[in-house]
C-alpha cells in the first residue's frame, strides 16, 4: 500500500469508482448497491489481505450486485453501484465513521487499513465515497418524478458464530412506509422475512437512506438477502422472481407518477 496520500488511488485504466446502469429506466425507483464489488485498486497492494479474506463477504456483499442487476432489468430502473471494495471505503458509511475503512471485519484483520492517517482517510473518501455520493445524487436529480430509493445488500448465514435463520431482512430508518409494505408482501413469498434484521438503523447501516432519501423526503428501504440464497445464478433468478413483484407493488403504491409529481 502506498503511504503517499497525494498519489492517485485509482489509475485511469482502473476506471471510475462508481457507475450507473440503465440510467434512463422508465420505472419509478432507483436501486443502489454500495457493496457490489471486491475490487481493490493496485495502489493499495491488496490491502495486505489473504486470498481468503479478499474473496470473502468482508470484501463485498456476495450476490448483491447480480441480484441488483436482475432487479434493475425487471423493474426498468437505474442502478447506482460502487466498483470498489467496501474494505477500501464502505460507501454506506460517512467519512467520520471508523468502519468506513475498517481495520477489522469480523474474523479478518485488514492490514492496509491499520493506522491510516487523516490524509489517507481523506484520500479514500475523495477517491471513492464522494464520487459515489455525487453520482447517486445526480441520478436522483434526473428522475422525472420523485422515486423510491432501494438499497440492496446481502448477509452471511453465520456471523460471529451465530446462525441467522432470517432469509430476507427489510430495514428502515425514520420512514418505514416502504418497509411495512414489503414486509406484508413477503408473508406469502415463502421467505423467512423480518423487519430490521439482521441489522437495524441503530447499527449505523442506513447512511445511504438518510443521506439520499430521508433528506429528500423520498420513500426508501434497505433490503438484506442471506447470501447463500444468491450465490449462484439459479439462486439469483429465484430471489429476483420473488422480490421483483413485491418491489413493483410497493413502488406503485408509494411513488407518484410523472403527472402527479
Amino acid at each position: 500500500m502506498s503511504s503517499d496520500a497525494e498519489s492517485p488511488l485509482l489509475s485511469p485504466v482502473e476506471g471510475p469508482p462508481a457507475r450507473v446502469l440503465n440510467a434512463r429506466g422508465a420505472g419509478r425507483g432507483v436501486l443502489v448497491c454500495e457493496h457490489a464489488s471486491r475490487f481493490i485498486p493496485a495502489a493499495l497492494s491488496g490491502l495486505g489481505l489473504s486470498p481468503e479474506a479478499a474473496c470473502s463477504h468482508a470484501a463485498w456483499d456476495i450476490g448483491a450486485m447480480d441480484l441488483a442487476v436482475e432487479l434493475a432489468g425487471a423493474l426498468d430502473v437505474p442502478l447506482v453501484f460502487s466498483r470498489i471494495s467496501r474494505l477500501v471505503y464502505d460507501c454506506n458509511r460517512p467519512p467520520e465513521r471508523a468502519d468506513a475503512m475498517p481495520a477489522q471485519s469480523e474474523i479478518y484483520t485488514i492490514p492496509g487499513n491499520a493506522d491510516l492517517t487523516p490524509a489517507q482517510r481523506a484520500q479514500r473518501a475523495d477517491a471513492v465515497y464522494h464520487p459515489f455520493r455525487q453520482l447517486l445524487s445526480a441520478t436522483l436529480d434526473t428522475r422525472a418524478a420523485p422515486p423510491v430509493l432501494v438499497t440492496l445488500h446481502s448477509f452471511t448465514p453465520v456471523y460471529q458464530g451465530r446462525t441467522r435463520s432470517v432469509e430476507l431482512g427489510i430495514l428502515h430508518d425514520s420512514d418505514d412506509r416502504a418497509a411495512q409494505l414489503l414486509l406484508t408482501a413477503a408473508q406469502g413469498s415463502g421467505l423467512r422475512a423480518a423487519l430490521n434484521e439482521p441489522y437495524s438503523a441503530t447499527d449505523g447501516v442506513t447512511h445511504t437512506l438518510r443521506e439520499h432519501a430521508i433528506a429528500r423526503g423520498l420513500p426508501n428501504v434497505m433490503i438484506e438477502v442471506r447470501n447463500d440464497l444468491i450465490d449462484t445464478p439459479a439462486g439469483v433468478n429465484r430471489i429476483t422472481g420473488l422480490l421483483a413483484p413485491m418491489l413493483a407493488g410497493m413502488i406503485d403504491t408509494l411513488a407518484p407518477s410523472e403527472a402527479e409529481a
